[in-house]
């Protein structure tokens, strides 16, 4: 059929070529593998297992060891070394809460009952969203001290971002709810409270800042109880003179604004937009609207500040006529937040208090576990009562 008898060619397609090829090279391979197995001695192959993993290493080595007894296999074979690890070391930053740092429980009657309307009705308390560890001694209230809560209105997503602060943050917060005002003056009517403590996040991203809202929820309250005795813990709006009289003249008693902090520390414990010599004015204006309430705010210590920079901050305070101060101790909310610095001594707030007194302040609260708003019915509330029947 062919002209050479020893050269014989078939056309072919190209995949029957690339199998062909396969075909080849596997009968190579073999070959190869064969004549090795042969002519090689045996060779032991260890592969590396993972600790602890005893069945993997036992499947390992009986595929490799075919014929040998169980009894030489158990022989030979090493035991797993178990590695405990310690905790890691404590970080050097956080400090070991002092003893007297100490709150009683949330558990009384009065706790729960405010709690379960807090929950009925949708609303959001800093004591709750700001970890406050006097919640239970507030809410709890008691026959020889009054129930004090601090609602915080306005939603519970801030536009600002304070380094001490758990609140949650946004840039673009949900809308106000046009029902809060309502809502707010039912529940405190429900709970029966002497005085209640209001206050709100930032909401830079509102035309207003929420001042609008702020004063209808105030006159809300005092519609629906007129002796109840209202504070109102606001923003610095920017420091809007406009704003801030639209809070201050809404009727309510005391128009708190915090300082958080001295001068020197401000801009590392605050956000970039809170600026020490702004929440002054605020302050400051307020009391020049003679409306009547008196001005308030707190100071938080352990973050590193200094006498002589706490001693300034009491005098710009004056200057401003601010009538109540308080001092806390900060405490960190998360790990994510900033570090105590120092855990200041009950003896050392004892020595604030009495040094703000001499400078005139109407009333000074001072100690470890003390808040802006914390147990405002006693540690404010008789006080400020009495001046008044005292005046009158």
């Amino acid at each position: 059929f062919f002209s050479d008898p020893m050269t014989i060619a078939i056309p072919i397609s190209s995949a029957t070529m690339w199998t062909t090829r396969q075909c080849v090279q596997r009968l190579t391979s073999s070959s190869i593998r064969t004549l090795s197995s042969s002519a090689a001695p045996h060779v032991e192959v260890t592969k590396t297992v993972k600790a602890g993993d005893r069945l993997g290493a036992l499947r390992e080595q009986l595929s490799q060891d075919e014929g040998v007894s169980i009894d030489d296999f158990a022989a030979r074979s090493e035991p797993t070394k178990i590695v405990r690890k310690k905790a890691p070391p404590r970080s050097s930053k956080i400090l070991p809460k002092p003893r007297w740092l100490k709150a009683p429980p949330a558990d009384s009657e009065n706790y729960q009952k405010l709690r379960s309307t807090v929950r009925e009705l949708g609303l959001a308390t800093v004591c709750e969203e700001a970890r406050c560890p006097n919640i239970g001694e507030c809410w709890g209230g008691g026959e020889d001290q009054t129930a004090t809560a601090t609602i915080m209105i306005m939603g519970d997503t801030c536009t600002r971002g304070c380094r001490f602060c758990s609140v949650k943050t946004s840039k673009a917060p949900p809308p106000l709810d046009p029902e809060e005002p309502v809502k707010v003056a039912t529940a405190i009517a429900k709970w029966g409270l002497d005085y209640v403590v209001l206050t709100s996040v930032d909401r830079d991203d509102l035309p207003d800042q929420g001042s609008e809202h702020f004063r209808q929820v105030i006159q809300q309250l005092k519609i629906k109880k007129p002796d109840l005795l209202v504070e109102a813990l606001t923003p610095d709006f920017q420091g809007q003179t406009e704003l801030i009289e639209r809070v201050a003249t809404s009727g309510l008693d005391v128009y708190a604004h915090n300082m958080e902090t001295v001068e020197r520390l401000t801009h590392l414990v605050r956000d970039r937009r809170a600026k020490y010599r702004q929440s002054l004015d605020v302050l400051s204006y307020v009391k020049s609207l003679n409306t009547g309430c008196l001005t308030k705010t707190s100071i938080m210590l352990g973050f590193g500040e200094t006498d002589d920079d706490v001693r300034q901050a009491l005098e710009d305070l004056r200057t401003a006529d601010t009538d109540v101060v308080t001092f806390g101790q900060y405490l960190q909310p998360t790990k994510k937040h900033l570090p105590v610095k120092e855990y200041v001594t009950p003896e050392k707030f004892e020595y604030w208090q009495t040094e703000a007194e001499k400078m005139g302040f109407v009333y000074v609260a001072s100690g470890p576990l003390v808040r802006s708003s914390y147990k405002a019915g006693e540690f404010f509330l008789r006080n400020y009562l009495r001046e008044k029947q005292e005046a009158s």
